[in-house]
């Protein structure tokens, strides 16, 4: 069950957090993985390449910057001439930055939805032609609790880009159904990630550890709780689910 055999799978974002554990999921899972990051990021990638080797996989690292065309387009066809196919994406990527709403500058409204909801259209849309050639396609994206489902005060930009995912996949998910392809994201709650214990952006290590208290299931959820869950998406088994957006969070968004 949850098998992808023979499958190609590529997952940006790949260095670090959500997306080196879902390459590492895929991966155990039969997947040969394009492993895409972003040279800036200070994670070695490393890792994620000896994780997908150790199951036996084929992993491809290629350096990408999601806010640019040509570099998504390039690490798409480089898929395609190093594989041979590319059926699966999931556009993991993303940054977020503390800005109160008055201070947030168009410079720096823009810089984060470049990559946080343009780079994910880009990673779809070069895939699109492959899948819709082959007939059958999984495309999948890292949207949030905030934004899909709740604010978050000093990141009106990122939850703008979060919520926009939401219309993205659900739209994608009418357009391209009848050419086998699926769409969906997975609106993780607080995840242990290097973003999340970033203490100027976001939570800082001593806000995360905190904040488990108010989880119903009493724990933060661990990367590879949303890599398992990208994992039943690209499966065979979740071929009628589309234009999903899946909340991972514990519970959270349950609570008062």
């Amino acid at each position: 069950m949850f098998r992808l055999d023979d499958r190609v799978a590529l997952v940006t974002g790949a260095a670090s957090g959500i997306g080196a554990a879902t390459a590492g999921v895929l991966a155990e899972a039969g997947a040969d993985v394009v492993a895409g990051w972003y040279p800036p990021d200070p994670h070695d990638v490393e890792p994620t390449r000896v994780a997908v080797e150790k199951a036996d996989r084929r992993c491809l690292v290629v350096e990408v910057d999601v806010s640019d065309t040509s570099s998504v387009d390039a690490m798409v066809d480089g898929t395609i001439a190093e594989l041979g196919r590319l059926d699966i994406v999931v556009a993991n990527a993303a940054i977020a930055r503390d800005v109160p709403s008055p201070d947030l500058d168009d410079e720096r409204w823009n810089a984060l939805l470049q990559v946080d909801l343009a780079g994910v259209f880009r990673c779809f849309r070069a895939a699109m032609p492959h899948m819709i050639e082959a007939g059958w396609g999984r495309l999948l994206a890292t949207s949030s609790i905030a934004g899909a489902f709740q604010g978050w005060a000093s990141h009106a930009h990122y939850t703008t880009a979060k919520a926009g995912l939401v219309g993205l996949v659900r739209t994608l998910a009418v357009e391209l159904g009848p050419h086998g392809i699926t769409t969906n994201a997975i609106a993780p709650g607080l995840i242990e990630t290097p973003q999340s214990l970033d203490p100027v952006n976001s939570l800082g290590p001593e806000g995360v550890r905190d904040f488990a208290a108010s989880v119903p299931v009493r724990r933060n959820g661990q990367p590879a709780d949303i890599a398992h869950a990208f994992l039943f998406l690209a499966s065979e088994e979740a071929s009628y689910v589309n234009g999903q957006v899946l909340l991972v969070d514990g519970g959270v968004s349950l609570a008062f």
